[in-house]
């Protein structure tokens, strides 16, 4: 699901706290060492997408905020921000030329570059989530 957050709405914060739990506290951000990403530049965004993108030559920008069952993709347009939704389990991760996020039938594509590699250590820490997470579903495994 995708939000317009450019201004507080207690629905909409409703309606993220109920798809993927709350923000994490101040106590649990310092033991996760961190549970958002630094900006990093987003290289390109499925069809879904092209109308949050700046349609000049600016370049546009989106970070990562971990929640409990979940991630918030922000992306910023101008001064409009949009939150992206994604639970743990609709989330699929690539790294091709860049580092891809995918769900829900859209994707977005973050550039290769200094910012990426400066929130590597983030990134893994995202893909341990969702490797923890999916083990609570391993079906294969049950006796």
């Amino acid at each position: 699901m995708i939000f317009n957050t450019t201004h507080n709405n207690k629905d909409t914060e409703k309606a993220i706290n109920n798809l993927l739990g709350k923000p994490y506290s101040f106590f649990q951000s310092i033991k996760l060492k961190g549970t958002g990403s630094k900006r990093m530049i987003i290289d390109e965004v499925s069809v879904g997408f092209k109308n949050m993108m700046n349609t000049v030559a600016d370049l546009n920008y989106g970070n990562i905020e971990l929640r409990e069952k979940g991630l918030l993709v922000h992306i910023n347009k101008g001064l409009k921000n949009f939150s992206w939704a994604i639970p743990f389990y609709q989330l699929h991760i690539y790294k091709t030329s860049g580092f891809s996020i995918h769900a829900q039938g859209n994707f977005v594509r973050f550039k290769n570059n200094k910012l990426l590699k400066e929130n590597k250590k983030f990134l893994d820490k995202l893909i341990d989530l969702k490797i923890k997470n999916d083990e609570q579903f391993d079906f294969q495994n049950v006796q």
